[in-house]
């Protein structure tokens, strides 16, 4: 569901990070009301563009500022001079982010600038808040919102991107002839053991759209492709039997959206995968919720191919409008 935008409605200033993040901020401010103008400030990963237009804000201002991979403070700096500059350009009503690192880069200045300032935490934080919703807990004025229960006093819960989706009805049990293989596209956190280990169970004759990310796959036996248009991986997977990912939000959405249950592997911190285990929690809370099947890279076998493959999901009812 696309915003109506208003010619007297909010200016708005819509900020994530690239990949799950950027996915969840589209869906939020897809859900505000009486918007105007939105300017969009992320990572050029090569799927922005993609994303908006297929949410109907394909004439929307987006700004490209620069890449920061987790906890790299020298170019957090350089996109607060970008937010910076944006803010002074003209005036914004409302700034609101879904994380990560351009959170911490753009509410405090917005808030500076007397913006009413907001930071929903990501859906993949579900025993906690992230080192950026913890800074942006620090920070006098900042509204932060959360879409699990259990947080603290100062957090206000608004749901979770994930409750437009319910298990589906089963499928015959089938044969897994095309698969989707995705992975994290976090610079420098690539997910080879997953590669490889598919490599290991898939046979032979299997059909596999391999969208590798951030990962290195030289000597790795495949081909594949760093990023695939949003159109043509949408429907890829719902052509496939079954989609593989990382246990990234935005990845695990789309696989909803194509009406699949996917297999969520966790990419895991001691193997140098991801910042910390956070993806743990997500693919553990999904497969609770019947919306995806869970599995370590290192324990994935073919049988949990076939039996993913028998799983689909639906969408409920349009998700509510979002008071911000």
């Amino acid at each position: 569901m696309s915003t109506a935008a208003r010619a007297d409605g909010r200016r708005v200033l819509a900020c994530a990070s690239s990949g799950g993040h950027f996915k969840q901020l589209v869906g939020v401010v897809s859900r505000l009301s009486d918007v105007g103008e939105v300017t969009w400030l992320t990572y050029d990963s090569g799927l922005p563009r993609d994303l908006l237009a297929a949410a109907g804000h394909r004439g929307d201002r987006l700004v490209l500022a620069p890449y920061a991979s987790p906890r790299d403070v020298p170019n957090l700096l350089r996109d607060a001079r970008v937010a910076g500059r944006l803010l002074r350009e003209r005036r914004y009503d409302l700034a609101v982010s879904t994380g990560a690192g351009l959170a911490v880069a753009t509410l405090p200045l917005a808030r500076a600038h007397g913006v009413r300032s907001v930071f929903i935490e990501s859906a993949t934080r579900s025993d906690g808040p992230s080192l950026s919703g913890r800074l942006l807990e620090r920070t006098p004025g900042v509204e932060l919102c959360t879409q699990h229960p259990g947080y603290g006093a100062r957090w206000r819960r608004v749901g979770s991107v994930h409750d437009g989706f319910e298990p589906g009805p089963r499928r015959p049990r089938r044969s897994v002839r095309r698969v989707v293989v995705t992975l994290g596209t976090i610079a420098n956190y690539g997910f080879a053991r997953l590669v490889r280990r598919l490599v290991e169970v898939l046979p032979e004759d299997v059909e596999v759209l391999w969208q590798t990310g951030a990962t290195d796959v030289r000597g790795l036996g495949i081909r594949g492709a760093e990023r695939i248009p949003v159109p043509q991986m949408m429907a890829a997977m719902r052509d496939a039997d079954v989609v593989v990912a990382h246990a990234g939000t935005g990845s695990a959405l789309s696989a909803f959206e194509a009406g699949v249950r996917p297999v969520l592997v966790p990419r895991r911190r001691v193997h140098g995968e991801h910042v910390d285990d956070h993806q743990v929690a997500t693919a553990a809370t999904l497969a609770r919720r019947d919306l995806a099947t869970h599995v370590e890279a290192d324990e994935l076998t073919l049988g949990d191919l076939v039996r993913a493959a028998a799983g689909t999901v639906v969408r409920r009812n349009e998700p509510e409008r979002l008071s911000l």
